[in-house]
This record gives structure tokens, sequence and C-alpha cells, in this order.
């Protein structure tokens, strides 16, 4: 009887793990492609609890046969990086250590946990202080307006504006709607999808708080400008009455339309819109 060879002995005990070398995984939405030995790195992680497993097949997947992680996407970059080397590198200002922080528990990486939470009692809950960008350079005139605010404030019922800064809000949206021929016919509107936001992210923090979505830019540090944040809701006079409430005015307006015919053996035509709205607070 042939004996075996023992390198192909050692060949096939490596490949009985039930998972390949290359792994797709589908966190939240998006793809991540690594290797197994990174996945295993940490042992004891809800990661290497998943791929040390026998049963491959007890595993979520979505319908491309990856491995399907309901996480969050976009942190998840960070947890995979901490497992190809357990150094924690994160971007300037970056404003989401706190979820970052609740990821690494769910992934139960404990040293990963403690490299965020001195950090986190350090900033005390980064993106609360709106505005924590550098003092800007006065404007001409700067002194005159700050001596006339504060004898302003001295009077009986006067609202103090001390510490607000001066700057720009945009906000901006797009419309559309279906008219027939009949112009006596009721339109058919579409509801705003996306209220655009774009200014001085401080200025943006401080107006619009929690309703600030971030997910677009979320590494503008707060004395950059940007055009990517929008906000949770959708209605328009929300957005005004927090920018008034805010000491903003409007000063500017603009719109632009396009119109097409919606099908063609009629005569309905869809309007398409975009607006902007400026705002100034001196």
């Amino acid at each position: 009887m042939a004996l075996a060879d023992p390198a192909s002995c050692a060949k096939g005990s490596e490949d009985s793990s039930p998972f390949p070398e290359i792994i797709e995984l589908n966190v939240g939405g998006q793809v991540y492609i690594t290797r197994l030995p990174t996945l295993l790195s940490v042992p004891g992680s809800r990661l290497w609890e998943m791929f040390t497993q026998r049963n491959a097949r007890s595993l979520a997947r979505d319908s491309k046969g990856r491995f399907f992680v309901d996480r969050d996407g976009f942190l998840f970059r960070y947890i995979l990086d901490y497992m190809r080397d357990q150094q924690l590198v994160l971007p300037e200002h970056f404003p989401e250590r706190g979820r970052l922080q609740r990821e690494a528990e769910y992934f139960m990486l404990p040293e990963l946990v403690k490299l965020l939470v001195p950090k986190l009692s350090e900033q005390n809950s980064l993106g609360d202080d709106p505005c924590q960008s550098d003092p800007e350079e006065p404007s001409p005139g700067a002194d005159a307006a700050r001596s006339l605010g504060s004898a302003t404030a001295a009077l009986p019922g006067a609202t103090s504006t001390e510490g607000r800064r001066a700057g720009f809000i945009t906000i901006g949206y797009r419309g559309s709607y279906t008219l027939g021929r009949d112009s006596q016919t009721d339109a058919k509107f579409r509801r705003v999808a996306r209220i655009m936001v774009c200014g001085k992210t401080s200025l943006a923090k401080e107006v619009f708080g929690d309703t600030l979505n971030e997910s677009r830019d979320p590494d503008r540090p707060p004395e950059r400008y940007t055009s990517r944040y929008y906000l949770k809701f959708t209605f328009l006079e929300q957005a005004f009455d927090k920018l008034a409430d805010a000491g903003f005015h409007m000063v500017a307006c603009n719109s632009t339309g396009t119109c097409a015919f919606a099908h063609e053996q009629t005569d309905d035509r869809i309007w398409t819109s975009y607006t902007e709205y400026v705002f100034y607070r001196e």
C-alpha cells in the first residue's frame, strides 16, 4: 500500500476550513473584500466567532452570496483597518467617534474600545459644540459692530447676540410636478426629496443641530465649507424657522426650471426646478 505524501496531508488540513482565503463581506450595503486571517486576527471577537465555526451555511448572505453583517457600513472600514494591524487611525475632526465606539463594542474589540473612550471623554461628545473653529480674522468695522452690540444688549429686554458668528448659509432643493394639457387639472406634485445645506460647517451645525445629516461629508473640519450636507426633514418652513431663530434673514433666492413631455402619446409635461435660498447673519 502506498503511503500518503506528508505535503498533501498538510495541504488537505489547510483546505478543511469551510471558508475561502478571500472573504467578501456586505456590511450594511457596503462591500468589503479581505483575507480570512484578517478576520481571525483578534481571538474572541465577533468576526473571529463567525469565521471559526465549521458550518459556513449558518451565516447570513446577500443575493450575491457575500456574507452579510447588519451594521454601519461606513464605520466598518475603521473596524477592518484596526483588525489588520491593531492600530487606530482616524481622520482629523472625526465626528463619529461615539458611534465607532458602539461598533467596536458590538464586534467585541475591547482594546479598540479603550482607544476610543479617552478621546471621547476629553472632547466631551465631539460635535455637541457647534462652534469649534478657530477665530476668524475681524472684518472692517467689526469693533464698531461689537460695541454697538454691547450697547444694544444693555438695553432693557434686549437679547444678546455676543458670540454669534457672521456668515452665509444656502439651502436648496429640487422639485418637480406633472401638468396635463388642461391647465385647470390639478398638478401632480412630488414631495421635496432632500434639502441641501451649503456653508461653513460650524454655522450649519449651530443652526440645524441633530437635524443635520453629515453622512456625505463626515470628515469636514468646523472651519471649512461644505456643500454636501442635507437635512433629515423635508419641510422648507421648518428650515426657515431654524434659520430665523438663529438670527439669519434671507438676502437672495434663485430658481431654474426645465420642461419635458412625460409621455410621447400625451401632452402631459414634467416641470423640474432647482431652487436656492441664501441666508445671512450679521
